[in-house]
């Protein structure tokens, strides 16, 4: 009788493990990124990378416009890629670019805009990388499309990529 009840909890054992194991490997739990418009950015106050004087994000924005925002650094390869199509926009549209430079040196970010160009109206600084957190960035690059009171039209994990790029001229033209 005891080596029946041993046996019956090693079975009930072993079913209750694959029962487990069967579920979790057939629940496809991927975590997507939600790109939507019902978020909202924080309003904050970062200093320019290039006078150092101090903006809130707010002030900079375009009035009843849209405006993008682009967390980058000069460490980051995909930035590096990125940037063209940053400087296409700027170039052939009337858009707002704001930089976030995100956790980066100095001379180092200012190095990166001599050499590939500076599309930016204005480049805020996040040191130790609070602002994008707070903002919810995963990593960088991203690129935020806001309106005038920082509602998240649009966002884009990763770097820009020419598709995104007809994309955000669509957002723009409507």
């Amino acid at each position: 009788m005891k080596k029946k009840l041993i046996y019956f909890i090693i079975a009930l054992i072993f079913c209750f493990v694959f029962v487990t194991f069967y579920f979790s490997l057939n629940n496809t739990a991927v975590y997507k990124p939600e790109n939507s418009s019902k978020f909202k950015i924080a309003n904050f106050e970062s200093k320019d990378l290039f006078s150092n004087n101090s903006y809130f994000l707010n002030d900079l924005l375009n009035k009843k416009k849209i405006t993008i925002l682009n967390i980058w650094a000069s460490w980051c390869a995909p930035c590096r890629l990125e940037h063209k199509f940053l400087v296409k926009l700027k170039n052939e549209t009337n858009m707002k670019l704001i930089g976030l430079n995100y956790k980066d040196d100095r001379s180092k970010a200012e190095v990166f805009i001599q050499e590939l160009g500076n599309p930016f109206f204005k480049i805020l600084e996040d040191p130790d990388g609070i602002i994008s957190i707070d903002m919810g960035a995963y990593g960088v690059p991203e690129t935020y499309i806001i309106d005038d009171k920082l509602n998240i039209i649009r966002k884009f994990i990763g770097e820009l990529t020419f598709s995104n790029y007809e994309e955000i001229i669509d957002i723009i033209n409507k």
